[in-house]
């Protein structure tokens, strides 16, 4: 909050008639009295901003959503990325993400929405909330979605930011299939191809440049701004812990797709285009 620094006035001579010094002392009791009015109410600000977010230069650069919808084990996994890195970090709930104003988002420099249920995770959100993170992210935020986030990137049925420009998100063909979970070769332009774990992700066609494949050649990993704001959208999971892959055969271990969503966070929250097709 800021405040006024008060007027400063150059003295004025003062008559030495005991009526003009009546008139003084009169006046300066009047002063000393707004004063104390004046100082009151600057603590009873101070006291009412007390709960208010810190301010900007002692924000984490990372806000991590963890709310309703979401995946507790994909927020986990993506907490042990952000530790492995030693990247700043702080979580949101959707009762806090709903009481953040535009300017409290524009704080950070990266929100990052995890796997879960998009639908749901809209739900939990105002339409007032939707309409905040869109103009923070026009306004410069960043954004990393994973699966469920890309999702609700998109022109979503629920409350969503729409960071696509009307541009509806649909899942990858193997919903259509009956599968729902899979080890996923995906194509990137200046690597070998990573196996990823996947679980009911959407694909992007549609929006972004091209990070990363699908088998199908479809859209997997997409990068592009939305106003100021640099946004990339992941329909894999390449924070997925080893334990996640139980029952299910991988070709590259699960180091390995940590070590690239640790290098997407890090090209979300800098802003860095990743090379693409």
């Amino acid at each position: 909050m800021l405040f006024r620094k008060p007027c400063l006035r150059a003295p004025v001579a003062i008559a030495a008639s005991p009526g003009r010094r009546r008139w003084v002392v009169r006046n300066c009791s009047h002063l000393v009295k707004n004063r104390s009015v004046q100082l009151i109410l600057c603590i009873a600000s101070l006291a009412l901003t007390a709960c208010a977010p810190p301010a900007s230069n002692d924000v984490p650069p990372i806000l991590l959503f963890n709310g309703t919808g979401t995946s507790p084990n994909d927020v986990k996994a993506v907490e042990a990325v952000l530790k492995d890195s030693h990247s700043k970090y702080t979580t949101v709930n959707s009762q806090q993400l709903n009481g953040m104003s535009e300017v409290q988002l524009m704080a950070y420099r990266l929100m990052i929405v995890p796997g879960g249920n998009y639908i749901t995770i809209g739900n939990g959100l105002t339409p007032g909330t939707a309409t905040n993170i869109h103009n923070a992210v026009e306004g410069g935020l960043n954004y990393l979605g994973i699966c469920a986030g890309g999702l609700l990137a998109g022109n979503a049925s629920s409350n969503s930011p729409n960071l696509t420009s009307g541009v509806r998100i649909g899942f990858y063909a193997a919903v259509n299939k009956g599968i729902h979970k899979a080890a996923l070769a995906i194509a990137v332009v200046d690597t070998p191809s990573i196996e990823h774990y996947w679980e009911d992700g959407p694909q992007f066609t549609g929006w972004g440049a091209v990070v990363g494949k699908y088998p199908d050649g479809t859209p997997a990993i997409v990068e592009g701004t939305s106003g100021r704001g640099w946004v990339i959208l992941c329909g894999v999971h390449p924070e997925a812990p080893e334990n996640w892959r139980r029952g299910m055969t991988f070709a590259t271990p699960a180091s390995l797709g940590n070590a690239y969503a640790g290098r997407l966070i890090d090209a979300a929250l800098h802003g860095t285009c990743l090379p693409h097709y």
